[in-house]
């Protein structure tokens, strides 16, 4: 476990686990061979658990349930089988936002809310929709990659994994090539951010030395949101007056009038990659050895991973009929969903 005596000189590590997103691409996949109309990261397409139970589980190997924020988009609560995967984790660690704006504010909306009740909390992220094989050989690296931020604040930790072939749906990370500079923590540089490359630079950038970005990452909180005040003052502001409306009665009202104003923000493409132009010694990456990883976003790789396993594929069912959705009255920061 991380250790407490640095917890209190640098602040607690805190999770977050990303589940805000809608799995369009899987959608039509999942209803036919599940025949559940869910977004991924709530059904079960590899053992017995949904993947955010998984990403539950494997962060619990690091970090206390209590500790561990999720957010969640404000639809997908209509559905019972997501309000009952949610109903044991703390009604103040799960956030809703009213949209999806993609990830950068399904970021920085719950590190809002840590900052209020944490400031000088480290963070580590992880995404709701990633299949990982040696789990805790990788929670080994997360810990790895906490004690790097604990020991440098001012950086950002990304985890990247060994890219055995040119995927073309991957972000890459290149690191750096620094013979002279050691890290206790195996962590090196990042030279250079590539979202989604066609084929043949990916192969170019696979033969360089490239990994695979995870978008796991950690970081402290209070670095995070110094970065995007100097990169994007427009947005901090908007995401500040969140943060003044946390705990009083205008909060739910507040997120959803700032979510009305906000442009959907890729974390990747237009921040980290901003961050490494405007620091470029920010951002380190670790990389992560002899693990398996896969993100789950498409038939091929979860037919992958079923073959890695020994499983079946799952029989097609036939599709539900249609029903209109139950309207849900929801308020998670007042305790009144769970």
């Amino acid at each position: 476990m991380f250790n407490l005596r640095h917890e209190q000189q640098s602040g607690a590590l805190w999770g977050l686990v990303l589940a805000a997103g809608d799995g369009k691409r899987l959608q039509s996949y999942i209803l036919h061979t599940q025949g559940v109309d869910l977004p991924k990261q709530y059904v079960t397409l590899v053992g017995r658990r949904s993947m955010l139970e998984h990403t539950f589980d494997r962060a619990e190997q690091l970090i206390a349930p209590k500790r561990i924020l999720t957010i969640v988009g404000q639809h997908h609560l209509r559905h019972g089988e997501v309000r009952r995967q949610l109903a044991q984790r703390a009604s103040e660690n799960v956030i809703v936002q009213p949209d999806n704006k993609e990830t950068g504010p399904g970021i920085f909306l719950p590190l809002m809310y840590l900052y209020k009740r944490s400031p000088e909390a480290i963070m580590a992220v992880f995404p709701s929709d990633h299949f990982i094989l040696e789990e805790e050989r990788f929670m080994d690296h997360v810990e790895l990659a906490a004690r790097a931020i604990s020991h440098d604040a001012a950086s950002i930790a990304l985890l990247a994994m060994e890219a055995d072939a040119p995927e073309v749906e991957y972000g890459y990370i290149v690191p750096r090539s620094e013979p002279n500079r050691i890290s206790l923590w195996g962590t090196r540089g990042a030279a250079r951010f590539v979202e989604k490359p066609n084929t043949a630079l990916a192969r170019q950038i696979v033969k360089a030395g490239g990994l695979w970005n995870t978008m796991i990452m950690v970081f402290k909180v209070r670095t995070l949101l110094e970065m995007l005040q100097t990169l994007y003052p427009t947005i901090y502001r908007q995401f500040a007056r969140i943060l003044d409306a946390i705990g009083t009665p205008s909060e739910m009202e507040t997120v959803e009038a700032v979510y009305q104003m906000l442009e959907p923000m890729n974390f990747s493409k237009d921040f980290l990659e901003k961050v490494a132009d405007a620091y470029p010694d920010a951002i380190s990456v670790l990389p992560v050895l002899q693990v398996f990883w896969s993100d789950l976003g498409s038939p091929q790789r979860i037919a992958q991973v079923l073959q890695l396993l020994g499983q079946k594929q799952p029989i097609t069912q036939p599709s539900p009929a249609k029903r209109k959705p139950p309207r849900y009255n929801y308020l998670v920061a007042r305790g009144e969903l769970l």
